[in-house]
């Protein structure tokens, strides 16, 4: 699950330096705000996976589409990327996500706890190499953002197929998700260093939270698989 929000923005990328010229806050203090509310959101879907660790993995996949759904309305709808109503959207749908997740983590828990903490430490590097990256690269990050999106797109198509016909987990198509992901989780961080504003908190926010949680899943069943 990815958002492509700057997508819709990429024909800012020759214009950085007259648009950071007119921001209202400082690159550091417009990421202390995305980072804030990330870990808000984190707090949400650890919540949501305590709570939804007995669901059925049926009831789980039907949090998981209503999370989906979420997340492509708050791409159309501008109301729901900003302000308060952005922010509430951003922790109901983390709380869902939380909830799809909680027989997942509850099972691996039970019976492979060591690829837990695999996990959670190789996401906890991710987002620190990742996210300083593309804090501070000068290179243009954000060019790839419609090639990364269309690969990604291709990889979960190829991935849906193989469960549909029984072929289960591929490492290589893994590996292929947590790099693009972790991709746009640098050119989320060169977001707010280069363009964004107070408006753009919500929505990079909700970008980089969905990152972490699909960096985190997707190691987890590479950890997993690996034994």
């Amino acid at each position: 699950m990815s958002t492509d929000y700057p997508s819709s923005r990429a024909n800012t990328v020759s214009v950085f330096d007259a648009r950071a010229g007119v921001r209202s806050a400082s690159a550091t203090f417009l990421l202390g705000q995305v980072m804030f509310l990330v870990a808000i959101a984190l707090g949400f879907a650890a919540g949501g996976t305590y709570v939804g660790r007995n669901l059925s993995f049926g009831t789980a996949e039907i949090c998981e589409f209503a999370c989906l759904g979420m997340v492509v309305a708050q791409m159309f709808v501008a109301a729901l990327r900003e302000g308060s109503l952005g922010m509430a959207w951003l922790f109901t749908l983390a709380l869902l996500l939380g909830l799809g997740l909680g027989p997942v983590i509850s099972q691996y828990a039970t019976l492979d706890r060591t690829a837990l903490y695999q996990a959670s430490a190789g996401t906890v590097l991710t987002v620190a190499v990742m996210g300083s990256y593309g804090f501070a690269t000068s290179r243009d990050l954000i060019r790839w953002v419609r090639p990364l999106f269309y690969a990604l797109l291709g990889v979960f198509t190829i991935s849906l197929i193989l469960i549909l016909i029984g072929s289960g987990e591929h490492l290589l198509l893994n590996i292929a998700i947590y790099g693009i992901v972790s991709a746009y989780l640098a050119i989320y961080f060169q977001f707010v260093r280069r363009t964004a504003t107070e408006h753009d908190v919500v929505w990079i926010a909700t970008g980089v939270f969905i990152s972490i949680v699909n960096i985190f899943v997707t190691l987890l069943r590479i950890f997993g698989s690996s034994r």
